[in-house]
């Protein structure tokens, strides 16, 4: 499949063949809530803490004495059903994280991408550099596509990379680090050009026969 190339102006400059098998690939919206749930639970710091009867601090001598007062019997101040006590069952210090199969990640991811590229939220973009940070450029770059955008370039594209993480409706990634999350929380995907032929080598993969008969079907 070809799309256009297009320059920071949004104004086509040429076209370039896609891989069929990342950005044309079946949308399975199941695996983008997998892997979506899987990253934000690999995000929590998992530091919640509250104190037991053993650690709240307090003394624990008997508050009054045991009969005579008409109160109910309490043996400490530190009890759980006191004021200022312990607490029980409350959340501990523990660890949220866990990872699904990479074959799972690399069909959800080449979902997103199918789906955005699907949209026509998906760009190619054709000589965006600079020579030092300039905010104010790449404001002007995203608004010539509208929208909440999702940068995605290479390590070499320092420059972008440190002019875009100043705007608050757009990021920067590596090519190394996109993930469905982000991709499925911005409205648009911008690809810089030297980024295709890595990401599509990265994703790349045989079509089933199931998709292959599928698309010979389509294209009847």
């Amino acid at each position: 499949m070809k799309v256009d190339v297009v320059d920071t102006k949004n104004q086509k400059v040429g076209d370039i063949e896609l891989d069929d098998s990342v950005f044309g690939a079946a949308v399975r919206e199941h695996l983008h809530w997998e892997v979506v749930r899987m990253q934000q639970a690999n995000r929590r710091r998992g530091t919640h803490s509250t104190k037991t009867v053993s650690e709240v601090r307090g003394s624990g001598t008997k508050p009054y004495k045991q009969k005579g007062t008409g109160r109910a019997r309490h043996g400490s101040t530190r009890a759980m059903n006191m004021r200022g006590g312990g607490i029980v069952h409350g959340p501990r210090p523990r660890d949220y994280s866990y990872q699904m199969p990479r074959k799972m990640v690399k069909v959800a991811l080449r979902s997103a991408l199918s789906l955005r590229f699907g949209q026509s939220c998906l760009h190619v973009v054709r000589g965006w550099t600079l020579e030092a940070p300039k905010t104010k450029e790449a404001s002007a770059v995203l608004a010539a596509f509208g929208s909440k955008a999702l940068v995605v370039g290479s390590k070499d594209d320092l420059q972008v990379n440190r002019s875009v993480r100043n705007l608050p409706n757009a990021k920067y990634l590596n090519v190394e680090d996109i993930n469905v999350y982000d991709i499925l929380r911005y409205d648009k995907v911008i690809l810089l050009e030297n980024v295709l032929e890595n990401l599509s080598g990265e994703l790349h993969t045989e079509l089933s026969r199931k998709e292959r008969a599928l698309r010979e079907e389509a294209r009847a």
